[in-house]
């Protein structure tokens, strides 16, 4: 008797995996859409794009200040208005910002100008600090401080301070000074 329940339950599993057969046949309908994309090829390959300025490559100089201890919320509000601007304009705005992330975002602005000339002494080149502008500046989430604060009936109430990194790219603006 033993013997029959296992011979139909080896014929159930069959059956089912026939059946398994014919899904994965239904599911190849994305492997046929596949290959109708590959068979229209799809142009001949793009040729590369030539470069601008390729005798004047812009100079540029970074600086980065991590793990400040400021939440990344507030200090993107200030950095997004520099990003883009004259590094006069963007070390004025900041020395009149009330906001303390400011501060910090200044120093590490300074820090890029300061390294964008001694990039420029160390190659032998000239450099007008007032051709530079802010060419990239982000702002990434740093590690969290986690502490615990004492709530009611006994508990513990954690709090993450959250910390930030600060990126800042300057380069030379080909022309004018703005």
């Amino acid at each position: 008797m033993a013997a029959k329940k296992r011979a139909a339950g080896g014929a159930k599993r069959a059956a089912k995996k026939g059946g398994a057969k014919k899904t994965a046949a239904k599911r190849g309908g994305a492997k046929r859409g596949a290959t109708k994309r590959a068979a229209s090829g799809g142009g001949a390959p793009r040729a590369p794009r030539p470069a601008a300025q390729a005798a004047a490559p812009q100079r540029q100089a970074r600086a980065m200040q991590r793990t400040t201890r400021q939440s990344p919320y507030k200090m993107r509000l200030v950095i997004d208005e520099i990003r883009g601007k004259d590094v006069n304009a963007a070390l004025n705005y900041l020395a009149f910002s009330k906001k303390h992330a400011a501060k910090q975002i200044e120093k590490v602005l300074r820090s890029a100008v300061a390294n964008a000339e001694a990039h420029a002494r160390s190659d032998n080149e000239s450099l007008d600090v007032d051709t530079l502008f802010v060419k990239h500046a982000i702002v990434n989430e740093g590690p969290k401080l986690k502490r615990f604060t004492p709530a009611a009936m006994g508990r513990a109430t954690p709090i993450q301070k959250r910390t930030s990194h600060v990126e800042i790219i300057v380069a030379a603006r080909q022309g004018v000074a703005r």
